[in-house]
Order: C-alpha cells, then structure tokens, then sequence
C-alpha cells in the first residue's frame, strides 16, 4: 500500500534534500538510491549479490524493491561503487550514517573503517586513507530485533497489534562531504532566554580561532570552550510565530551554517499555585498527538521530505501544536521543519530489553501498583550489557538532538518498556540538557520523581486529579478511536481501544471525549494532552488520518474547532 510520495518515487533521486539543516557545508554528496544486496547466513562477504535495493529503504519496506526479511541469525549486505567529484576532495573526506538498524561495520575499498551499534542514531567514519580513483563501499549489517536486548522500538518479528513489522538495515540517507584539514567538527547551541544571549560551543581538534556572524555582527573566540552572543530585542520562538536566528560559523577554511531560536521551557507553578508547563516563562498548555512516523511503503523510512512536512503541517492546521514522537528517532530535517513550521516535539528513547512482561506491564493499570524499576528482572533487564547499551544511546541521542529548537520533552520510558534506574536517567539527561523538561516514565510505573506526572488512560473516563507531590500533570495518551476507512488498511485486522462503525460515530466520540473530559481537566490544571494518534499503522486502525495519509478521517474544521477551545 503506497502513499502519494511513494507512486512518484524516483530511484535516482531519494530523499536528495541536505540531511543536517542545523549544520550545513557547501560540501555534500548524496549516496542514495541503488546499491546491490544479499543476505547471507555466513557472516563471510557474499561472491554473488541478490539484486538491486534502493538506499534508504530497508529491505522488508516496499519502497527498497527487495522485499525481503532478515532474520536474527543471517547478515545483511550492501555493495556500491562510486567517484568523487573532481574537486570535491578538499582535505578530508567524512561518510555519514543517519542511521543504521542494528549492528553496522563499514568498509570502504576492503579496509574495515569501524563500526556502530545502536539502530536509531547516525555515525561518521573518515575516508581520507581509504580512498581511491573507484571506490567501493560495503556495509554489513546484523539486527536481532526482539530476540535481544537491543533497542528496537515497536519491531517485532512476529508482528500484530500493537507491535510493528521488524525492519532492519540502512533506513536514513548515506552521504558524504569534504572538510579541511582543520574542521568544526560540532556546534552546541543553548539559547539563554532570560538573559536575552546565545551559549555557543564550537567543537575542534584544531586550537584556531572561530568566528560567528550573527545578525550582521562577528564575534571571534576559542573552540571547545562556550561563548556567549548577546542578541537585540529578540523575538521568541513558539509555535504562532517560529522565529528562527540564522548562524554561521568559520574557523579557518571551515565554514558552517546553522540557526537557533529564542524559546525556554520551563515547569512552573502558575498565579493559582498549579504547577504547569511554561515556554517563555507563561504558561502554554502543549495539545498534542502521538506520531510514531511509520509509513506503509517505506516503514521507518519517510518516502520524501515532502511526506515528513506533510505529516507535521497536517497536525498544525487542525490546531495540535506538539507531537509526541513515539519510540522513534527521525531524520533531522523531521526537527528542521518542526522548527521551521512551529510544532513542539516530545521525544521519546527508543526502548529495548527483553521480552514484553504483560504482568509487570499492565500492573499500574489493571491494580494501580507502580514497581520500583530498580527490580530489573521484573522489567526484563537483567542484562547489564542491554542497561549499558541503553545509557549509551541516551548520551548520544540526547548530544544529537541537542540544539532542535521545538524539542520541549524528553520522554526515557514508556509504559515500563525496558525501564530500569529511571532516576539514574534522569540525572543523566540533565547532565547534559538541563532545558528541557522530562517525563521520566510515561505512562505507567511512576517512580514519584521529577516534574512531571504522567498518565495514559485507555478504556475508562479521564477524571483530572491534581498530583499529591505537586508536579505538572499530563495525559500523555488517550483516546485511540480506530475507524475503519475501506481501501486504505494495511490488512484485514482491526486494533484500536474504541471501535466506531462510521464517520459520524467517530465524531460524536471524539467531540464528546474533549468536550466532557478534556477542556474541564485543563481548566483543573491538565498541562499536555497526547491523543492516540496522528495516522493508523498496520493493525492500528485509531488515527486521524490514514496508515497510506490519503485520508483524513475527521472534518478538519471540527477538529479546529475542537482544538481552538484548547488551544485559548
């Protein structure tokens, strides 16, 4: 089942758009489209490839042309030549992986250039040594999905419900550019609303100077060490007005382009003495969907950029201001045009472990009792590799989303999925992000921590209570109202937490679930809705629009409407 982006898919020209808005060179060669591929169960280089697979796409997506499953014992390879531009070379060249699900090696003309474990999290190897007039370029991939303690997010190799088709392999854009000698190899942008400046960190191998240009004005300064930027009578980013501050810094021959905008979130108590959330020191209640960025033909993989705007423009012109990006990491030019657009974004880690424990799972629903995550066994950790691991692409995620101006939320657990040492999370989060607010626990197993109570509520009325510790309280799911809409299903199967046989039933609900519960909780102190979901996804029938975005389910002025009174 294809969407509108994936009929007019051109595997000469995939997802060409440049991948890192946020640091942009003049210097980029895009590696998509068609590479060879065989899956093997040896762990030695294939003699003969399969066939033909369209990079990004992993090979269980329609999109790739393989169509094909890796299973947890076999190896996946990726074969493709290329030439550098005459010219291109102007120093070093750098690889870059947006991501690849899970374990990837790299080598380039049969030198092994390193590796990268973590399916959702990009990575970069130097070329420079390697290099030749022809180069060939392979990449071996293992994923073991659910079999392990990896972090998969909703993959299951035996899918169906609430759990998804397992994908595996290269599944966002492969590319390359070329840096001097000397190069910025990352900037970290912290915007200080408060204090009306900009903390810019500006990271190097090379002790050169640096210089900013930022609103007609250069600063110079060290790198690896933070200076501050004093702005002007600067205009606040938030959803109604995304104002956004072009940057671009030089050191040497290097030269970087990026932006930032002027926004802080904050968790504070209100004129009535409710603990709420803030951006830019007011009150501002986030009316969000759950958006877990699956699509039927490239699964992870958007088709286009213009799929991914589509998705968050949507929500915005039926009056949501945030999404909840659920179990996945996106593409950054997903968080570009968040930024650009004006929609908040709550994201959460991707979860692994072991198998899903129904009975530790749903205990907080079914009896109330929230379990202390320091048990590991209960929520299948008891691999201190897996805990590791996960600590581990926390750091990175965290560093990589870093400077994303419309992220607002950090979300480590969901539901108990994998959780263990939520506090230890926590600090960890701070450590490196203390501008953010975070959900320490959606959901279920509250660990009676942080600033935020979170709760997800299914099959019965939502009644607000104010939190007895005091924090911000959200509803971080709800709802999840399937409808079947004929000749856009992913199959015959129907999963959703209220089933409505028509359009005109499905309105009713909804109108009635918002008027009766959710607009009287926010008057009460309700700080964030989350409802299930911005588009159906295989058996998940509960979206706004559907799993292919051919159809919005709900008249889009109703919804407005609906949302407006929240939205006051």
């Amino acid at each position: 089942m294809k969407t509108i982006w994936g009929d007019k898919l051109d595997a000469n020209h995939v997802l060409e758009e440049y991948p890192r808005p946020q640091m942009k060179r003049d210097s980029y060669l895009n590696l998509n489209g068609v590479w060879e591929y065989a899956i093997t169960e040896s762990d030695a280089p294939p003699e003969n490839y399969d066939g033909e697979i369209i990079v990004p796409f992993s090979p269980e997506s329609e999109l790739s042309g393989a169509n094909r499953t890796l299973s947890p014992s076999q190896t996946l390879w990726y074969r493709r030549a290329f030439r550098l531009p005459v010219g291109f070379d102007i120093g070093r060249v750098l690889l870059h992986f947006g991501a690849v699900d899970q374990e990837a090696v790299v080598f380039l003309n049969g030198k092994n250039l390193g590796s990268h474990v973590g399916g959702y999290t990009p990575f970069s190897f130097e070329l420079s040594s390697a290099l030749a007039d022809e180069n060939t370029l392979l990449v071996k991939v293992r994923d073991v999905s659910d079999s392990s303690y990896q972090s998969r997010g909703k993959q299951k190799t035996e899918r169906g419900g609430i759990w998804y088709t397992a994908q595996s392999g290269i599944w966002q854009t492969v590319w390359l550019e070329s840096v001097p000698q000397q190069y910025i190899s990352d900037i970290k942008i912290t915007p200080l609303f408060d204090e009306s400046e900009v903390e810019l960190t500006v990271y190097s191998e090379s002790g050169k100077p640096c210089t900013a240009l930022l609103e007609g004005r250069d600063c110079s300064f060290l790198p690896n060490e933070p200076v501050r930027l004093k702005l002007t009578d600067f205009i606040a980013w938030s959803p109604e007005n995304p104002k956004l501050y072009p940057l671009t810094v030089t050191m040497g021959e290097d030269r970087v382009e990026s932006y930032f905008g002027m926004r802080k979130f904050s968790a504070e108590k209100d004129e009535k003495g409710v603990k709420r959330l803030f951006l830019n020191n007011k009150p501002y209640f986030h009316n969000g969907l759950l958006d877990q960025g699956y699509y039927s033909d490239g699964l992870l993989t958007p088709p286009s950029d213009e799929a991914m705007i589509f998705d968050i423009q949507t929500a915005k012109d039926l009056g949501f201001n945030m999404l909840r990006k659920h179990i996945k990491i996106e593409p950054a030019r997903f968080y570009y045009h968040c930024d650009r657009l004006g929609m908040l974004v709550w994201q959460d880690m991707v979860n692994g472990g072991g198998a899903y424990k129904f009975l530790t799972i749903a205990s907080p629903l079914m009896t109330g009792i929230h379990f202390k995550d320091s048990r590991y066994k209960w929520f299948s950790r008891e691999a201190a590799a897996g805990r590791k691991q996960y600590m581990s692409e926390l750091d990175e995620t965290v560093k990589h989303l870093y400077n994303t101006v419309s992220l607002a939320m950090w979300v480590p657990f969901n539901e108990g999925w994998g959780q263990f040492d939520a506090e230890k999370a926590v600090n960890r989060i701070l450590e490196l992000d203390n501008t953010r607010t975070i959900d320490h626990a959606s959901g279920w197993h509250d660990q009676k921590i942080g600033e935020i109570k979170s709760l997800h509520v299914y099959f019965r009325p939502y009644r607000f209570k104010h939190d007895s510790r005091g924090r911000a309280v959200v509803l971080s799911e709800f709802g999840g109202y399937n409808y079947r809409e004929e000749g856009h299903c992913f199959n015959e199967r129907d999963f959703g937490y209220k089933r409505l046989k028509t359009p005109e039933e499905l309105l009713s609900a909804y109108e009635r679930l918002y008027t009766n519960e959710i607009i009287p909780a926010k008057e009460k102190g309700l700080c964030a809705t989350v409802y299930t979901q911005l588009t159906d996804v295989e058996d998940e029938l509960n979206g706004l629009i559907t799993y292919d975005r051919k159809v919005l389910k709900l008249p889009a002025e109703k919804l407005r409407q609906i949302n407006a009174k929240l939205n006051d």
